[in-house]
């Protein structure tokens, strides 16, 4: 089972070293010690703890989806070209690119700092390890 040192946990969560510390503190997360005495966190419990931290803001639409890939944010960038146009979305720490007519453009009535909701619904979903797999 992967473990993570206190930093990595924190830069993975989007927090502070002294909050994953209260957490363990608080017993909100589990830690150990390593072989080399440094306190670490397994990666189960601190995927567990993303998840429950994660703080998505709130869907404005009331429309129901099977998509579940859904990021609230604010449209940072609408570059048109022609018939075509890029809209990026900046929804918390993610920023999600979309390119769509000019047409869906001005019917949505999107530019910067307008609030959106970028739905994505794929069928390939690419997955990486960092420095190779076994």
């Amino acid at each position: 089972m992967p473990q993570f040192r206190i930093a990595e946990v924190a830069g993975l969560l989007g927090v502070s070293d002294d909050t994953v510390r209260r957490w363990v503190d608080q017993g909100a997360l589990a830690a150990s010690t390593d072989d080399h005495g440094r306190l670490v966190v397994d990666g189960a419990d601190a995927a567990r703890r993303a998840v429950e931290v994660a703080d998505a803001a709130d869907d404005p639409s009331s429309v129901g989806r099977s998509a579940r890939n859904r990021f609230v944010g604010l449209v940072t960038r609408v570059i048109r070209d022609g018939v075509m146009a890029q809209v990026d979305i900046q929804a918390g720490p993610h920023r999600v690119v979309s390119l769509m007519s000019a047409e869906a453009v001005d019917e949505l009535g999107l530019e910067v700092g307008t609030l959106a909701v970028a739905v994505v619904k794929a069928t390939t979903v690419i997955v990486e390890t960092p420095g190779g797999s076994r």
